[in-house]
């Protein structure tokens, strides 16, 4: 049975930065304890971005780094030093200096043609988790002003993949103009916590939307987002609750 949905409004971008960098700690804190490691797939955007800037700057020393495994939920067709790249940018943020090794961070081959580079991820993930359930301790999501999440768009393909893990999509009405490999919604809704990170009042609009109680998914994909067995919480400030 899909979880319930947890609102969490926070009063301004700062504080939900801090809310979320001391929740990511936390997650990771009782996955360890319980299994031993701890399972992220990290989300693009500048909400995480400031939060990744907090766990580094506030928690690096706190936490059993050995023990984290890094995955992206999705990944523009660009070289890691591209600006919009999204493990670039967690590695400036977040992962740079830290006692992470090479292994521990899953970056998605985007020299690779998206295709291939969708395919080659599934099967890393689908080698990572060996004969167990595909399960990630956490997600972290956000969510498009057009109503997409990770790399899913109103309006292509991607967002109806259902039996693919990771597949591949086009550009979406939304910058950057370039290909993307993602997780797909029956790989999200496996996780045991996914967690969307929204602040800004250009965010009210697709909020309300997305939180309303009836929404199409097909128009506002993040609503397919519904954990089979794992938590949902919309983390937000003021501005995007409205």
């Amino acid at each position: 049975m899909a979880a319930e949905k947890q609102i969490v409004v926070l009063k301004d971008a700062p504080a939900l930065a801090q809310a979320a960098a001391e929740m990511v700690m936390q997650c990771a804190a009782d996955a360890i304890a319980r299994r031993g490691r701890f399972i992220i797939a990290l989300s693009g955007g500048s909400t995480p971005e400031a939060a990744y800037q907090i766990i580094h700057g506030n928690f690096s020393a706190r936490g059993d780094w050995s023990k984290w495994f890094i995955f992206l939920g999705d990944e523009r067709a660009v070289p890691a030093d591209d600006p919009r790249s999204n493990l670039g940018m967690a590695t400036r943020t977040m992962l740079h200096g830290l006692p992470i090794a090479p292994e521990q961070i899953f970056a998605v081959q985007t020299q690779l043609p998206p295709a291939e580079a969708a395919a080659d991820y599934e099967k890393r993930i689908k080698d990572f988790f060996g004969y167990a359930e595909p399960r990630f301790d956490l997600i972290l999501l956000g969510l498009g002003d057009d109503g997409h999440t990770a790399s899913l768009f109103p309006g292509l393909p991607a967002r109806h993949e259902q039996s693919k893990l990771v597949t591949f999509s086009p550009p979406g009405t939304l910058p950057p103009p370039v290909d993307r490999i993602t997780f797909t919604f029956p790989l999200i809704n496996l996780a045991r916590k996914v967690v969307f990170l929204m602040a800004g009042e250009k965010k009210k609009a697709v909020v309300r939307q997305l939180l309303a109680t009836q929404v199409n998914p097909d128009l506002i994909p993040a609503a397919n987002v519904h954990p089979v067995d794992g938590e949902l919480i919309y983390m937000m400030d003021q501005a995007a609750h409205g």
